[in-house]
């Protein structure tokens, strides 16, 4: 089955430097990027808000544990932010910093990525969506 949807934990993954100079989070502009591209995207977070609400106006969809009563790892949580995407979990990326979170995300049926660093993130979201990033994104890592 074709991805067609890309889930963003927040602390962590969204909010992290990498090497950018630009102070925008690389990952934050790959979510744009991805967005552009037609995939749906959303911030998953077990967070009560997010830190910088205009975050949001980035995502189609943002699921947070403390509004939705369900927190990572629970599966349900995936599935919920794949459903509000129009989705199924199957046709799903998840990106945490947590493996725990990952292997929640794995169980209900989403592909997981382990985000340790911006580089190989960006590199397995490229690979997995089929993506050529633009070069100004690709030299943000």
């Amino acid at each position: 089955m074709e991805l067609k949807g890309l889930l963003l934990d927040y602390a962590g993954v969204l909010d992290d430097p990498g090497h950018a100079s630009t102070g925008v989070p690389p990952l934050l502009e790959v979510a744009r990027h991805v967005r552009r591209s037609g995939i749906g995207i959303a911030v998953v977070s077990n967070a009560a808000r997010l830190p910088d609400p205009a975050v949001a106006d980035v995502f189609d969809a943002v699921v947070l544990s403390g509004a939705v009563g369900v927190a990572k790892p629970d599966r349900e949580i995936y599935v919920l932010a794949a459903r509000r995407l129009g989705l199924h979990a199957r046709q799903c990326v998840f990106v945490d910093d947590l493996h725990h979170n990952v292997a929640g995300a794995v169980d209900a049926g989403m592909v997981g990525v382990h985000h340790r660093d911006v580089d190989s993130t960006v590199t397995e979201l490229a690979v997995l969506f089929g993506l050529e990033l633009p070069p100004d994104l690709a030299l943000c890592r």
